[in-house]
């Protein structure tokens, strides 16, 4: 399996923007969260990597997001049980191309990925706006009511959050609740994170 390092050496490789850099880091943290709070714990590592690398194309190839992905992927040497996950985020969405992803989230990691993904920067953007601008203070009420205003970070979509809570088989309380509480108690780990790339 690729490690962890050679993972974040392919992310940089192809990623820039220290948005879509921090963004890569979160979905990693909050997937090792949801790892080990799901009975995953041996495997916290190989969700996190599935996190760094899921947007891997968005930045060079918006058009073509998870399109691209398995080419990128496979030329840095990534196993397919990979390239099926990160594809699979992107199950339903109609990219720039006329293409609508058909790759399905089988494994319950691969659901997480696709419920939490769009949730987190929502969760961030909400956290922003913020006098401590940050997650750890943010109550689940305070998230809904943000979740409910369509204008408010607007480019998150509520039905891509609502489908993969249903993929999961949870209430939508539920997966808010824990994603919020996975963005809090990773929170200072990302900062870190960014920090040590500059």
């Amino acid at each position: 399996m690729i490690t962890r390092d050679e993972a974040f050496a392919l992310l940089k490789k192809y990623n820039k923007d220290p948005f879509h850099v921090q963004h890569a880091l979160t979905v990693e943290s909050v997937m090792q969260w949801y790892a080990r709070q799901l009975g995953y714990e041996e495997e916290a590592e190989y969700w996190g990597i599935v996190g760094l690398l899921h947007d891997i194309d968005f930045e060079l190839y918006p058009e073509e997001h998870c399109l691209k992905a398995p080419e990128l992927l496979r030329e840095g040497g990534v196993s397919e049980d990979i390239i099926h996950a990160v594809c699979s985020h992107g199950y339903g969405i109609t990219v720039g191309n006329g293409v609508t992803i058909d790759v399905e989230p089988e494994r319950e990691m691969e659901k997480v990925l696709f419920a939490a993904d769009e949730l987190t920067g929502l969760i961030w953007a909400a956290a922003l706006m913020r006098p401590s601008k940050s997650t750890k203070d943010m109550d689940l009420k305070s998230l809904k009511k943000k979740y409910k205003s369509k204008s408010f970070a607007a480019g998150c979509s509520r039905e891509v959050i609502a489908r993969g809570a249903e993929m999961l088989g949870w209430d939508l309380d539920k997966l808010l609740s824990m994603t919020l509480e996975a963005m809090a108690a990773e929170e200072d780990a990302i900062k870190e994170k960014m920090e040590d790339i500059g």
